[in-house]
This record gives C-alpha cells, structure tokens and sequence, in this order.
C-alpha cells in the first residue's frame, strides 16, 4: 500500500559509536529508482512518566541540558538499558528522579520525537497513587523536583517555557486521560 513511499537500503556506514548513541550514513533507493544519503541515529529508546500527585498537579522537573545550554522543565523520562521491560524502567526513573513510587501505573502510548534522524522510541505512562521517598540520582545527574497544574503546564507551552517535545506531548496524554 505504501510501495510508493519506501525506501530501500543499499548500504550503511557506522560514523559514530558512542555510550548512548550511535550514527550511521546509509545510501538508500528511493521509490523513482535513485539513490540518496541518509544520517541518522539509533537510540536504544526511553521512557517518560506523568506522574500525578493525590491534589491532581503533576510532578516534573527542571534540568540543564547541555546542547541546548539552558534549563528544561519536564516530565521525569529515562533510557532503557538493553533488553529492560519499559515499565521497570519507568518505575526505576521515577524513583532515581523523584524518590516518588506509584502503587497504580497505566500504559498510554509511544512518542516518537524526532522522526527526521532518529529511530527514538519513548513510552508512555502514568503514574498514580504516589507515595513520597528520597532521590536516588545517578552520578552526575543534577535536577529539581517541581509541581504544576494542567493549567500552569498548558500555559507554559503557549508562553514557550515549556518546549521539550516529550513534554508537550505528554501535557496531550495527560488531557486526555482527564487530569486536571
């Protein structure tokens, strides 16, 4: 059904190995018969939690991040480790980030934030009935702890303080699933 819009791959060169991610130039067929350079990047995919709190605001955080050199608020979000159940991680993020656990826990979806040169994959989930504890973050990990209401998260991405694509996506989610 789609024949007319894929793309074949002839070859593929690694440009880069790196901890987290890899980059590749591939030479692929395109559907009228030529040929095209493709660069891209293979992520081993993530995680992001909605954390909601019993008074119905959510649970996110501020965060420097570095390519940007600046400071993001976002959801809690990690990567998966190889061959790790999505929620685990998801639980392990929450608690590493937070200190925060969740008794109840419901799967909402995929986001795939940049289609254009990576093969990144970030499911989605909220987290309920949270239960406070102590963060437990990795070494070299800096962050703080914030709440907001849908409205304030909302307004924040009308007044462009909230731009991270994972972010915005999961303010959707959240709207749909009712929070307020």
């Amino acid at each position: 059904m789609d024949r007319h819009l894929i793309e074949e791959k002839i070859t593929s060169q690694p440009l880069f190995k790196g901890k987290l991610l890899n980059a590749f130039c591939d030479t692929v067929r395109l559907p009228d018969g030529s040929e095209a350079t493709r660069e891209y990047i293979k992520h081993p995919g993530a995680v992001m939690i909605i954390p909601q709190l019993p008074d119905g605001r959510l649970l996110l955080e501020r965060q420097f991040r570095y390519p940007l050199d600046r400071v993001f608020i976002e959801f809690p979000a990690g990567k998966l480790e190889i061959g790790e159940d999505p929620l685990l991680c998801a639980q392990r993020e929450l608690l590493e980030e937070t200190g925060y656990s969740a008794a109840s826990w419901e799967y909402l979806g995929v986001l795939h934030p940049i289609i254009s040169y990576t093969d990144e994959e970030i499911k989605i989930y909220l987290a309920k009935d949270l239960t406070a504890g102590e963060k437990q973050l990795d070494e070299g990990e800096f962050l703080e702890s914030i709440t907001l209401s849908m409205s304030e998260l909302v307004a924040g991405v009308l007044d462009g303080s909230i731009t991270d694509a994972k972010t915005v996506s999961g303010i959707f989610w959240a709207q749909q699933k009712g929070l307020v």
